[in-house]
């Protein structure tokens, strides 16, 4: 379904990503892992076009993608859900789910994938009047996800959407990434939590220092023995 194929970027003369290559199967949640500062979300941002390329390719079906505009990107059903959920913090939450259906198919459905939304979603339906900036950090993190899911994904692309959680709500984030794709959302996710996401991922890549060095099932990456010692402390 998503391809990328030897891709490399750079921040001005600061190269990040070398020859990154990995795929997205219809269907699948993938997981890229790896430490801070590896290369996780700038992988992301050269897929929802937001980063340019300066070599290889990015393709959705046999189609190059690469570099086109992120509002086309999400026309083509990928959505990317930022780290730091980039809430609007001074509308309310209905509105912020608005904010993700201003095109096409998307918009003509908006209340009935609100509807939805709210059905995955209990919490953001009891504060949907609420101010986005009131919430709770799992609050917004739900609100920050159906907002994604507002565009109609195809793929969903979800950025540490764990990240700063109490326990017992990054368990709930799961559960409900689980949900999406059992909705027949593919899932493209990067996330800290090793030891949590490889045990429901489908497959995973891992990225140090901007290239791609595993790749393998949830379950052969958790019982390799570099990503042991490197990521689970084992």
């Amino acid at each position: 379904m998503l391809k990328v194929e030897n891709i490399n970027m750079s921040y001005g003369d600061l190269q990040v990503l070398w020859d990154v290559s990995f795929e997205v199967k219809e269907g699948e949640i993938v997981v890229l892992v790896g430490a801070n500062g590896a290369g996780k979300s700038s992988v992301l941002k050269t897929i929802s076009g937001i980063q340019k390329i300066s070599s290889g390719d990015i393709t959705l079906n046999g189609e190059s993608i690469a570099n086109t505009e992120p509002s086309e990107i999400i026309k083509k059903g990928i959505v990317h859900v930022p780290e730091a959920r980039r809430l609007f913090n001074e509308m309310t939450v209905e509105e912020n789910l608005i904010m993700g259906s201003l095109h096409g198919e998307a918009k003509e459905k908006r209340y009935e994938t609100m509807e939805k939304c709210f059905e995955l979603f209990p919490r953001v339906k009891e504060r949907r009047k609420q101010l986005a900036g009131t919430l709770s950090g799992g609050e917004q993190q739900m609100v920050a996800i159906a907002r994604g899911l507002m565009s109609l994904p195809k793929i969903l692309m979800l950025d540490e959407p764990s990240l700063g959680l109490a326990p017992v709500l990054v368990q709930d984030i799961f559960d409900i990434i689980k949900g999406i794709r059992h909705q027949g959302v593919t899932v493209l996710l990067v996330e800290q939590n090793v030891q949590t996401t490889l045990t429901f991922c489908d497959r995973a890549y891992v990225l140090e220092n901007g290239r791609i060095t595993l790749e393998g099932t949830g379950k052969e990456l958790l019982n390799n023995d570099h990503v042991r010692e490197a990521y689970l402390g084992i």
